[in-house]
């Protein structure tokens, strides 16, 4: 009795039960084969649209686990996909033949409130780690959508209600444990191993898996101020060229998010205004109530909203109020790119496309991201757009496969007809699997350096199931 598994070359491998029931016994977790109770649910994406195959999946109890998996992957070329939340759009999470180690069991969360900082487990949702920081009043700066897994959200970077006051996820690292494509774990800080510690502070997956996060924590809540003010679609133009001069000046505590779409049925937005194109300000306060209630006066007195609900809300709920509109299951296809401005173009085109949404659950997002994140020099993390500057997410939403062709149509008609204004950057976290061309936009200059630091950590590209930073050798041989 044999599994098959894909090899780093492309071809399959044969694994013989005997070295199946070797690393059951040796595991503390489970082994998971297609027949076994549990694949499918292992298996699943948070992005309906995948729906991959592993040959084998190991769901880690601790990180001797995530040793054991990797040095089987590595001793047998194992082509080797690693899962912590599964909510990356591009879901390379899971690989079609691939040996899947599933992080998801590992949630572990330990605060020291008098050092504040955290020690986080890489299985961890957003919402298990604010849930027992908040128990101490304190908060590290995370990303909008609470099922959104750590691991994936710090490699990447990391930015949510608070980084204008306290900067990126990434910023906040103070250490990891990483067990490296030779099976060795190493701590990675600023005195130990920089320069690994350096590469997963935005660098992804590359260099090998997190089995623990160190972060530094905040006093935040337990309530902030914050909500929703929502404006007819009408008035939208003459909205967002305010919104972009409210956000020049924003203090860092404030953070005000644009979201385009058809009006979902909240209780507090009238039903006569369900389904219908709105502009919603998302905005939240991180600091005194008082002052925040000043801040976001100029905001607040913008048009005629339909509703204002900006009001104290505790912190751990305000992190979940997109999860609704963000339930795992449906068909998702992003395109994504940074601005410096919000050029009046850009504000156009955008309007013209929410006029026409392919379906009732997409979405066009934009971020304002400033304040504490622009103060760290673009060389100090492979996250290289420092400046003030807009995130806009493309986030195309359905449920018919049907529909593929012309939502993802929709989206890539927009993200052509607003490029030209773009920054030349984009957040990694948001690249689809058909933009994996766009890498070095993600990493802008400090590219090059990655290479190096992959190719010493990681030279034969094991952790490869990634948006990829190829080792620096082989580079240079393909431009050979």
């Amino acid at each position: 009795m044999t599994v098959e598994l894909k090899d780093l070359n492309g071809g399959t491998l044969q694994v013989l039960d005997e070295r199946l029931a070797e690393l059951r016994t040796a595991l503390e977790g489970q082994l998971i084969g297609k027949d076994d109770a549990g694949y499918d649910e292992a298996r699943s994406l948070w992005n309906g649209m995948l729906d991959r195959h592993p040959g084998l999946i190991v769901r880690a109890k601790d990180r001797r686990d995530i040793q054991l998996v990797v040095n089987f992957a590595q001793h047998n070329s194992v082509l080797l996909s690693i899962k912590g939340g599964g909510h990356q759009i591009a879901g390379h999470a899971v690989a079609d033949g691939a040996l899947l180690l599933d992080l998801s069991q590992m949630k572990g969360v330990h605060v020291d409130p008098d050092a504040a900082t955290a020690t986080v487990e890489p299985g961890c949702l957003l919402s298990d780690v604010d849930k027992v920081t908040q128990a101490h009043g304190l908060a590290v700066p995370l990303g909008i959508n609470s099922t959104t897994g750590i691991s994936g959200l710090t490699l990447g970077g990391g930015f949510g209600w608070i980084t204008g006051k306290h900067g990126l996820t990434i910023d906040n690292l103070l250490s990891a444990e990483v067990v490296c494509a030779d099976g060795e774990i190493r701590t990675a800080s600023a005195s130990q191993n920089p320069d690994l510690f350096w590469a997963i502070s935005g660098g992804g997956g590359n260099f090998g898996v997190v089995c623990s996060f160190k972060f530094k924590l905040h006093p935040i809540g337990p309530e902030v101020l914050s909500g929703l003010i929502v404006h007819p679609l009408s008035d939208a133009r003459g909205l967002l060229q305010k919104y972009r001069d409210i956000c020049a000046r924003a203090p860092d505590e404030l953070t005000v998010w644009v979201v385009l779409r058809q009006a979902p049925p909240l209780p507090f937005i009238p039903s006569a205004w369900h389904g219908k194109e709105v502009l919603i300000f998302a905005a939240c306060y991180a600091g005194d109530m008082e002052q925040g209630m000043q801040a976001m006066q100029e905001l607040r007195a913008l048009g005629e909203p339909i509703a204002d609900v900006i009001a104290p809300h505790p912190y751990e709920g305000w992190q979940q109020a997109f999860d609704p509109l963000l339930t795992p299951g449906a068909r998702n296809y992003w395109k994504s790119n940074d601005f410096l401005a919000l050029h009046d173009e850009v504000i156009d085109a955008t309007l013209s496309a929410v006029a026409e949404l392919p379906d009732p659950q997409t979405e066009i997002f934009i971020a304002h991201l400033g304040g504490a994140m622009t103060r760290v020099d673009p060389s100090a993390t492979p996250f290289p757009q420092r400046q003030r500057h807009f995130v806009m997410n493309i986030h195309t939403r359905w449920s018919d496969p049907a529909q593929d062709q012309s939502c993802i149509a929709w989206a890539r008609e927009l993200f052509e007809q607003t490029a030209p204004h773009a920054a030349g950057t984009v957040y990694v976290n948001f690249l689809p699997t058909d933009d994996e061309g766009r890498v070095s936009e993600a990493y802008g200059s400090n590219i090059e350096k990655l290479r190096g630091i992959k190719e010493k950590y990681d030279p034969q590209n094991l952790f490869r199931l990634n948006h990829n930073i190829v080792p620096k050798a082989d580079v240079e041989l393909m431009s050979a």
